[in-house]
């Protein structure tokens, strides 16, 4: 692992370049090279230093090489103008804290890196961010994101002294409903859960392309993953107070299927549909059975390409257009049809479609919670439907309708962005042919 850090930080020197292809050529090397140099095994390897690898969090590490590869390639305008290097100065050390986050082994260390990630993050929301009410959304990112950590800390300490080490793998505490709540409050607000989802909307709207994806993309996926590693060590009778969390998600599931379909900007109603797939991931890990687990991990990927795919769509029309409302993008199927091409393929994945990583992960949720209690059909129905109609909505809006006569200056999609629409569909449709590699975990 420590030679993976030490390869990643030769990438800060190439920032200065200026040079985008020079930068993603660099990560796709890193990012073979890695894959080659770790097994996805069942146990901890690539023990060294206080960091290790196993499928969670190796599988999460490949997503965010692979996000951020796509990140720079969507975010040729920056690299075109505005400060450059700075800008690949943030992604590199946003790359660095997310993968120091997945690979470490101490809970600590987690909670450090974790939180050390929000900086790179507000500081692409704050500088290359769309409106002047960026500030309020990145407080908004800020303050959320610490209401749950100083419990998460206080937590951690206790840990450490009933315990007497911070490892994963030796840690066992027993259920504490104070200690529960501590440790799980803060990657409940980080996915979001219903009720605590208020900045992501705000967040994902006056974020860059490249915010909106990692946001998409990875740090909804700290969430999910923190809370894996949590119950992994937390032992004992916490199930009556998981069936508050599973109950109140199912219902934010419906509810934001309602509310997404009352959207009328693009980005907002795509930023509202990742709460919607988030609150079946929290559904999955709280079931705490093998089908959970396993299903909320695949769906994470899944989401993590689709919603990433979907701002990319949003914002090639926007770079266009200059707007994100459905008012003006409309009939966009008669200037562009290969991109409706894409359209169709990301909402019809968003929907879990097959042969989608959503579609499997839902799934597996689906069984989970089925086996967990029969009543939640009810709520599955209507979640799965909603998601069904605002994907159909989002598609038909932007691709149908009379063109607003305002739209002059239309160029054509370049081969760029064709790449990297591609580069997203493929994983997300492909992988699922390779899914073994998921099924030995846990």
């Amino acid at each position: 692992m420590m030679k993976m850090f030490l390869m990643i930080s030769f990438l800060i020197p190439l920032c200065f370049l200026k040079n985008w292809m020079i930068m993603i050529s660099s990560i796709f090397l890193f990012f073979f090279i890695f894959m080659n140099m770790n097994m996805m095994t069942l146990f901890f390897s690539s023990l060294s230093y206080g960091f290790m690898m196993d499928i969670l969090s190796s599988t999460l590490i490949y997503l965010t090489f692979w996000i951020l590869i796509l990140m720079i390639m969507a975010s040729y305008k920056v690299l075109d103008g505005n400060m450059p290097s700075n800008f690949m100065l943030v992604l590199v050390f946003l790359l660095f804290f997310l993968i120091l986050s997945f690979s470490t082994s101490n809970i600590f260390m987690f909670y450090m890196f974790f939180e050390s990630s929000l900086i790179p993050t507000l500081l692409l929301i704050f500088g290359w961010g769309y409106q002047p009410e960026r500030l309020s959304s990145g407080f908004y990112l800020l303050f959320y994101t610490l209401f749950g950590s100083l419990p998460l800390l206080l937590s951690i300490f206790y840990i450490y002294n009933i315990s007497f080490t911070m490892t994963y793998s030796l840690m066992l505490i027993y259920y504490n409903f104070y200690l529960y709540l501590g440790l799980i409050l803060a990657f409940l607000i980080k996915m979001p859960m219903i009720f605590f989802h208020f900045w992501l909307p705000k967040a994902h709207v006056e974020a860059p392309i490249s915010g909106s994806m990692i946001l998409a993309g990875i740090l909804l996926k700290l969430g999910g993953y923190g809370l894996m590693r949590v119950f992994s060590f937390l032992k004992g009778n916490y199930l009556m107070n998981n069936t508050f969390v599973i109950s109140l998600s199912l219902f934010g599931m419906m509810m934001i299927g309602f509310i997404c379909l009352f959207q009328v900007d693009m980005k907002s109603l795509i930023a509202y549909s990742s709460v919607s797939h988030m609150s079946m991931v929290i559904c999955g890990i709280f079931t705490l059975n093998y089908l959970g687990m396993l299903g909320a991990l695949i769906l994470m990927i899944g989401h993590g390409l689709c919603s990433s795919g979907l701002f990319c769509l949003a914002n090639i029309l926007y770079d266009r257009s200059n707007s994100r409302s459905f008012y003006f993008n409309k009939g966009l199927i008669t200037l562009m049809p290969s991109l409706s091409f894409f359209w169709f393929m990301f909402c019809a994945n968003n929907m879990a479609s097959p042969p989608s990583l959503n579609l499997l992960g839902e799934i597996m949720i689906i069984n989970s919670l089925m086996s967990w209690n029969n009543y939640t059909f009810i709520f599955l129905f209507f979640g799965s439907f909603l998601s069904c109609c605002y994907s159909i909505y989002l598609y038909s809006n932007t691709q149908h309708g009379s063109l607003y006569s305002g739209l002059k200056g239309f160029y054509s999609v370049n081969v760029r962005e064709y790449m990297l629409l591609f580069l997203h569909w493929l994983p997300l449709n492909f992988l699922i042919l390779k899914i073994d590699i998921f099924l030995i975990w846990l």
